[in-house]
Formats: structure tokens, C-alpha cells, sequence
């Protein structure tokens, strides 16, 4: 049985030792309330599994304890709920053997089962292009023209925020430096720094251009180098454009509030659903293996599904 609490069970009475250790906790670590209530669960929860193998906590070993983790995870906990759990349990044992109650820590080298890494979220690419497309009625020309160059280069040329706030108007020696970028219009190109210091150099395409260009027209002579400034001629900081990108994609009538990272997602998606060339995405994203690319194939192969679904013959249930 596994207990939980929340289903109504009763919690099994604790045995001195765990009483012990929950003393201990609480005076010498002065865990606060909150912390200690849970500690507690966990500890009723190994009470009762340990009951049912008809063996006192003291004499569980790490079979009995990876049994246990099975049976958690056969009945729908997730693994990092495990891992919260197999923690407040590693610390009772470790405190057991430092009393010399238990030879060793029979949790030590329990692992919790790997969560799947959640798919990265991506726009269709009908609702990327209305929001790249917006234009809101009788709004401000100044802030309607740097978003619009915002969503463009995000969008067009999968940058990451840090990315895009980081680039200056032109190239500097200050520039390389600090590890900044810039876009040359002329070239078609944004060269920019991302992770590690790790220059790359992105096509800027027509629309990102057409964009750039009608912003830099009204920007402004700021003393800022940066190509992306707020009204008072600093550099956009990263909470900035995540408010407007948020504030703009509502105006667009998108379900979805949209991040910054969700146009790099559908930029890599979007591109990877027209060519199939996964080494060029990758390129592009500026990622150094390609395993982190290949998270787009399985969205790429969800895109597939849901064709499938809607114009397979087959697939169509009666």
C-alpha cells in the first residue's frame, strides 16, 4: 500500500528512530514548519511501505527501497515527486548511520525514474505569421516599429532574448569585448553571441530586414549603442521584451501568451517542417549537439500526426 495522505489513509504511527529524527531535524536544522510536515509524510509513507514487507526501517535494504520506487511510479507519482520523496528518506538513513543504527544508507543509490523532458512549445505557423503581422490600430509608431523588429528577428532568426537585447547597432571592439552583437544589414546577416561566448552568424531574411529598417528610421540618435533601446535610450532588458511580446500576442488574438524562447522554438519547427536539414538547424540555433536539435523532430513528427489525422481516410474514426 502506499500511503498518501491526501486519500484519506491513516498515517501509520512512526517508530522511535523516526521520531528521532524529526526531533533532530527540527532542533538542529530548524527546519521550519512547512518542511517538517513533510518530512513527516515522507517518513509515514516508508512506515507503511515497509509494513507491508513485514520489515522494521532499520532493516530495509536498497532492493527493498527500488521496490518501493517502483510501486510509487506504477501507481502515477512522477519522478520528481519521487525524488522529493527519496530525498526526505536519504536524509533519515544518513542520519541513522551516523548514529550507527544502520550499516549503510540504503538510499544512497536509488535514483528517482527520469521525468521525459517536456516538448518544447512552438506556434503554428498561421498564428506566428499574424503576430508577426500585427499592427495595432493608433499605436504608439516608435514602440509598434521596435516590437515589430523584435517579433522578426526572434521569430525569423531563432534568436534567444539574451541574443537579441545583446545586440548593438553596428561593430565595436567594445562590442567583442563584452561578447555583443550586431546585425549587418548590408551583408543580410545578425552575427551574435550566445551561450559560452559562442559566435554565430545568422541570414537575416527580407521581412526581418523590412522590419530593422523601419525601426532604426525612428529610433533616434541614443547615446546607447544598443540596436533595441526603451524610451529613455537604455537597452531593453530581457523583462522587457518578454512583457511586450506577451502584451503584443494577446493584441493579436493568440490563445497562447507568447515568450521569447517560444518564437526560437517555432522559428527551429517551422524551419525543420520546410527543409528536414536538422544539421542546418542546429547551425542556426547555435547548439553544440545535435541531440538538442532533435527535440524538433518530435515536434515535427506531432505536426505529421495531426495531418495524418485530419486527411488520412484511415484515420477518420465514423
Amino acid at each position: 500500500m502506499d500511503f498518501d495522505a491526501k486519500q484519506g489513509q491513516p498515517a501509520p504511527q512512526l517508530p522511535p528512530e523516526a521520531l528521532q529524527y524529526l526531533q533532530h531535524v527540527r532542533v538542529e536544522k530548524r527546519l521550519a514548519a512547512r518542511t517538517l510536515t513533510l518530512y513527516t509524510l515522507d517518513l509515514q509513507r516508508l512506515t507503511a511501505l515497509a509494513a507491508d514487507v513485514q520489515l522494521p526501517l532499520l532493516r530495509l535494504t536498497s532492493a527493498h527501497i527500488r521496490r518501493f520506487v517502483a510501486q510509487m511510479h506504477a501507481g502515477g507519482r512522477s519522478g520528481r515527486g519521487i525524488a522529493l520523496i527519496l530525498s526526505g528518506w536519504r536524509g533519515f538513513y544518513a542520519w541513522a548511520a551516523r548514529q550507527g543504527l544502520v550499516p549503510h544508507n540504503p538510499v544512497q543509490d536509488v535514483r528517482a525514474p527520469k521525468a521525459p523532458k517536456p516538448l518544447p512549445k512552438a506556434l503554428g505557423v498561421d498564428d506566428a505569421v499574424r503576430l508577426a503581422e500585427h499592427e495595432q490600430a493608433g499605436a504608439d509608431p516608435w514602440l509598434e516599429a521596435r516590437d515589430a523588429a523584435i517579433v522578426e528577428l526572434l521569430y525569423g532568426c531563432g534568436l534567444r532574448v539574451g541574443e537579441l537585447v545583446g545586440l548593438d547597432l553596428a561593430a565595436s571592439p567594445a562590442a567583442h569585448q563584452q561578447g555583443r552583437g550586431w546585425v549587418d544589414l548590408q551583408a543580410g546577416e545578425a552575427h551574435v553571441f550566445g551561450k559560452g561566448a559562442k559566435r554565430r552568424s545568422v541570414p537575416v531574411g527580407r521581412a526581418a530586414a523590412e522590419a530593422l529598417r523601419a525601426w532604426l528610421a525612428v529610433r533616434g540618435q541614443a547615446a546607447d549603442a544598443a540596436l533595441f533601446i526603451g524610451r529613455r535610450g537604455a537597452r531593453l532588458t530581457a523583462q522587457s521584451v518578454w512583457a511586450r511580446l506577451r502584451q503584443r500576442s494577446q493584441l493579436a488574438g493568440l490563445t497562447t501568451p507568447v515568450h521569447p524562447h517560444m518564437l526560437r522554438h517555432s522559428f527551429a519547427s517551422h524551419l525543420l517542417q520546410s527543409s528536414g536539414d536538422l544539421r542546418a538547424v542546429q547551425e542556426l540555433l547555435g547548439h553544440a549537439s545535435i541531440t538538442t536539435t532533435q527535440v524538433y523532430t518530435r515536434l515535427d513528427f506531432q505536426h505529421l500526426a495531426r495531418v495524418y489525422d485530419q486527411a488520412h481516410p484511415r484515420a477518420r474514426r465514423k
